[in-house]
């Protein structure tokens, strides 16, 4: 029989120098995820890392001309300003804390309005059931926890922490999503509830800050000044144009308006219901929150964060891009302010925060989320684990931006809020708790 002629064998193949196709493509994703990485710190909190890092080594290298430089006194006995030996100052900390951090809380009080008001708000509906109910376990659980805790330290630990209940209930929203990304993936369903979680989150922390920890004796006949102003602002400038442009797809009145006075009447309110929240005894970093729902706006959003916002040209989406630059500048200058803190000022406040982040957070969050979803039969995203929302509650342990603001805002200057600021500080352990409970927990990354 004729024997078939043998296959040619394969010539060996030169090496790549650049490695396989797999390994280049492997390589290439990478790169691409840390250029997104890079990008977005750039974008939201690459200011302010810089303001905190500098901030701490100037305060441990030389605290006395740190401490000179943030209480620097712009001008005294004027309209505004903390009172001092019977006199109002208004030094560099109080006109980065309580004047330009009002930019930072209005855009955050946009982000909630819009998913709480719009008709396709994220926080509206069924779908925002679960993630409200992990909300409120994600406050709950590190109140309890440091408060448990510092009543087992003792009565005189207890008196003199007790204030800073609220520095653990916070969420940093841009390195939460940030971290998020990296431990889950971008596509994976739980990015988004941690999303929505950490708006809800910001909601109750604006509310907690304007309620429990007031700038001063509270006279709230001042609120009618706030109140005045927004109702002035939408029913002149906004209701009222677009009412006489009924029926007319010109809109020439809403044209006018928005092409001739702009913002300018949205600022002019702003200014007054700062001044209106300052003399009531709120805190006036929060003076904005009234006017922004007053704002004209899209009948849509697609979310914070999402590319697509910036196709959108509203008035109120025109003057948040604008003051994107300006407020991370402003968080720059507020992480040179607040984090400036002494390793040695370390202390029970310092753990107790940390605990309440790292320990009731994620026991919060998956407590009650799986209350929601299993006995209430509310349910989570299709893709999504029950467990998925205790690597969730580890994301949001990180408090750090409305953390630290508010311990600056529930103790007193000294001792016991430099601890608190550095447990603050510290929260950022829960970005490597996270990937670590991610591997233990097998969550399965998906991308986009």
């Amino acid at each position: 029989m004729r024997q078939m002629p043998e296959p040619p064998r394969a010539l060996p193949s030169a090496p790549d120098p650049f490695g396989s196709s797999d390994s280049v493509l492997t390589k290439e994703k990478a790169l691409r995820a840390m250029y997104r990485i890079w990008s977005f710190l750039e974008d939201y909190s690459l200011l302010l890392i810089l303001g905190a890092v500098t901030a701490l080594i100037w305060a441990n290298l030389d605290a006395a001309s740190y401490h000179h430089f943030t209480e620097w006194v712009i001008w005294s006995d004027g309209p505004i300003g903390h009172l001092h030996h019977g006199h109002r100052e208004m030094t560099l900390h109080y006109l980065v804390n309580d004047v330009l951090m009002a930019l930072f809380f209005g855009i955050a009080a946009k982000e909630v309005w819009e998913a709480v008001a719009l008709r396709n708000g994220s926080l509206r509906g069924k779908r925002a059931a679960t993630p409200l109910f992990a909300t409120a376990g994600g406050m709950a659980g590190p109140i309890l926890v440091y408060l448990g805790m510092a009543t087992i330290l003792g009565s005189d630990t207890f008196n003199a922490v007790a204030n800073g209940w609220a520095i653990p209930t916070a969420t940093d929203i841009a390195f939460s999503y940030l971290v998020g990304r990296l431990v889950f993936g971008a596509g994976h369903p739980a990015v988004r509830f941690l999303l929505l979680l950490a708006i809800a989150d910001d909601a109750v922390g604006l509310i907690i800050i304007a309620v429990f920890y007031p700038s001063g004796d509270l006279a709230l006949e001042w609120l009618a000044l706030s109140l005045v102003a927004a109702g002035a602002v939408f029913v002149l400038f906004n209701w009222l144009p677009r009412r006489m442009d009924r029926g007319n797809q010109a809109r020439p009145h809403s044209t006018w308006m928005r092409k001739v006075l702009s913002v300018w009447p949205y600022v002019i309110a702003g200014m007054l219901s700062w001044y209106g929240f300052m003399r009531a005894g709120l805190h006036p970093s929060l003076g904005l929150l009234p006017i922004i729902p007053a704002i004209p706006h899209a009948d849509r959003a697609f979310g914070i964060f999402a590319e697509a916002e910036t196709h959108l040209h509203d008035l109120l989406n025109t003057l948040e891009h604008a003051l994107k630059t300006p407020v991370e500048i402003v968080l720059f200058f507020f992480g040179l302010m607040n984090a400036g803190v002494e390793f040695s000022s370390m202390g029970d406040a310092t753990w107790l925060v940390l605990a309440g982040l790292l320990i009731g957070k994620p026991l919060g969050v998956l407590a009650f989320g799986w209350l929601a979803a299993v006995p209430l039969r509310l349910g989570i995203p299709a893709g999504m684990r029950v467990v998925d929302l205790f690597v969730i509650g580890c994301v949001a342990a990180i408090g750090f931006t409305v953390s630290l603001f508010i311990a600056s805002v529930a103790f007193d200057y000294g001792p016991v809020q430099d601890a608190a600021k550095m447990g603050a500080l510290f929260s950022f352990a829960a970005a490597a708790l996270s990937f670590g409970v991610g591997r233990i927990c097998r969550v399965q990354k998906q991308h986009l």
